[in-house]
């Protein structure tokens, strides 16, 4: 399925009329709002191949119909995204669960639905079919060396389908831990998953990044090999400045201070980019600011100030990325709606203003300072996060087009109701 650029002048112009007079009002209120717009419509978040489908928990799994079957409806399904909004301008393939069986028609196809590849992300933490060895007591930290070389080679073979698909990143998440105590000799299995990195970090090409990602519990629950921030920017230093830490929302303890992380990162130069979600519990991946939209424009917040700091672009000097689950929602209206979360939560960052939060900072004027910021979150910035969509050609309000049209029931027509989307 196409949505084409009719289909979508014909909702906009619908409604365009009430849409001007909100963004009027907001740019006569704010200075810097046709600055905020422009940013906008450059920031693109990628699409994991993985989230195209419903997810689920291990209680049951409830399939909405319609889920891409291939590599290639997951990239039309992105297509679908991206026309809507034109911020999802990029895919995040998993191996093995996404090889292409021909990268040239693979690349053709993306092309044609404007998307290109994002970071290529390595799977360690569960034994594929005819797989010889198993990761049951851990990859890279196995107490077997031939295990912790499987590991490696799949991570080296990543590289590779991502080097040929045009990626230039790789994402290493590793389910490594212990379930009990004495179960695991805390330095060994440090000592040996570096060397499993650095191993893979040699096989990355000169332009690479790699992205190291940590998470505090899960599947292990007494310890994590990367469990923390901490442990995550050391293996990123050891190895190089190509390594990066990547920070998961719903990879951390409860009120973990997640924007001080990121700022103390980026001070550093080894923050490398974030999956985004949402959790009220702990890893719950749930739609990006649907439980703590504060907590996402804080977040926003540090970024904003610390990448301006060092001068760096905003839409490609990091890497920008959901990682969400849906068991009950249609996914690809989760994905619209978590783009959207994203992209106010920017916007709001975009609006703080600078010169007087430093100011109210350096006199150590609190109220000030939180006054200062609450204003910039309580502004309603969705007419700007709209009039950048119109302006890159995207719908005024893509989840309305997205029902209007019909997609879901469309896709299920054209695949079937009880398809299952590879890798879940």
């Amino acid at each position: 399925m196409r949505i084409d650029k009719i289909q979508i002048q014909k909702h906009n112009d619908k409604l365009n009329a009430a849409h001007q007079r909100k963004v009027k009002q907001l740019v006569n209120e704010n200075p810097n709002a046709k600055k905020v717009i422009n940013k906008l419509v450059d920031f693109q978040i990628a699409v994991p191949s993985w989230a195209l489908g419903t997810g689920g928990t291990r209680f049951g799994r409830f399939s909405g119909g319609g889920e891409p079957r291939t590599l290639e409806e997951k990239i039309e399904d992105v297509g679908l995204l991206h026309a809507l909004n034109k911020s999802s301008g990029a895919i995040s393939l998993h191996i093995p669960w996404d090889i292409p069986t021909s990268t040239r028609k693979i690349k053709a196809l993306a092309a044609e639905h404007d998307l290109l590849f994002d970071a290529v992300n390595s799977n360690t933490f569960q034994d594929q079919p005819g797989q010889k060895l198993s990761y049951k007591f851990g990859s890279l930290q196995h107490v077997k060396e031939k295990v912790r070389q499987q590991a490696i080679d799949h991570n080296i073979e990543v590289i590779k389908h991502g080097k040929a698909l045009g990626s230039n990143s790789i994402t290493v998440w590793l389910s490594d831990g212990s379930c009990f105590p004495g179960q695991l000799n805390f330095r060994k299995a440090f000592e040996r998953t570096l060397e499993g990195l650095q191993e893979i970090y040699a096989a990355l090409p000169s332009n690479w990044k790699m992205f190291v990602e940590y998470k505090a519990f899960e599947p292990n629950f007494y310890s994590m090999t990367v469990g923390d921030w901490g442990q995550c920017y050391l293996y990123a230093s050891k190895l190089g400045p190509k390594a990066y830490t990547l920070v998961d929302l719903g990879h951390h303890l409860p009120n973990a201070n997640i924007e001080q992380i990121v700022s103390l990162l980026l001070m550093e130069k080894k923050l490398g980019g974030f999956h985004f979600n949402d959790s009220k519990y702990g890893d719950d991946d749930l739609t990006v600011g649907s439980i703590n939209p504060y907590q996402l424009f804080l977040i926003f917040n540090e970024l904003v100030e610390g990448m301006d700091a060092r001068k760096m672009n905003h839409a490609t000097d990091l890497g920008w990325m959901i990682d969400a689950s849906h068991n009950v929602k249609d996914p690809l209206e989760d994905l619209l709606q978590s783009v959207e979360a994203i992209k106010i939560a920017y916007a709001q960052a975009l609006l703080v203003d600078r010169s007087a939060l430093n100011r109210a900072q350096e006199a150590n004027d609190v109220a000030k300072a939180q006054e200062i910021l609450q204003q910039a979150y309580r502004t309603d910035v969705r007419p700007l996060v709209a009039e950048a969509r119109l302006r890159a050609g995207a719908a005024l309000q893509p989840i309305s087009l997205f029902r209007d049209l019909q997609v879901r029931k469309q896709l299920i027509s054209e695949r079937g109701l009880k398809t299952i989307a590879t890798g879940l």
